[in-house]
């Protein structure tokens, strides 16, 4: 599963433009046939990382296997986006991910998560290359 996300989540230019990094963490329902039936952001450091985990998220459809005798069920799965500095860490690298950092836009949920009623899948960790 894990590789299948590494493999699957592509860190779109915008993200790598603005040097973004941080946690996103989703919540999803599986039927019995392994569909996705429905995707809530429970937290994201920022925007602008989640639309590359819902692609990726989009193609794992039809793949989950839920527990005996239930017709839905819901799993937890958090990822970790982040890049690799550059060997120079130069002043303007730094600077441009403080820029990211200070302007950043979390997204923040009120709602509990009911642990008892869902699966937390281990942690996907994502890193890319600045360019």
């Amino acid at each position: 599963m894990t590789r299948f996300f590494k493999d699957s989540l592509i860190v779109s230019p915008e993200i790598m433009k603005s040097r973004a990094a941080g946690v996103v963490i989703f919540k999803f329902t599986a039927d019995d046939k392994g569909s996705i039936k429905k995707l809530v952001v429970y937290y994201a450091d920022d925007a602008i990382l989640v639309p590359p985990v819902i692609e990726a998220l989009r193609k794992s459809n039809h793949k989950w296997i839920i527990p005996d005798n239930e017709k839905v069920h819901d799993f937890i799965i958090p990822f970790t986006i982040s890049f690799t500095p550059p060997a120079s860490g130069s002043a303007a690298e730094q600077k441009g991910f403080y820029n990211y950092y200070q302007n950043r836009k979390p997204i923040l949920t009120l709602n509990q998560v009911p642990l008892d009623m869902a699966t937390l899948l281990p942690a996907v960790i994502v890193n890319y290359e600045l360019k």
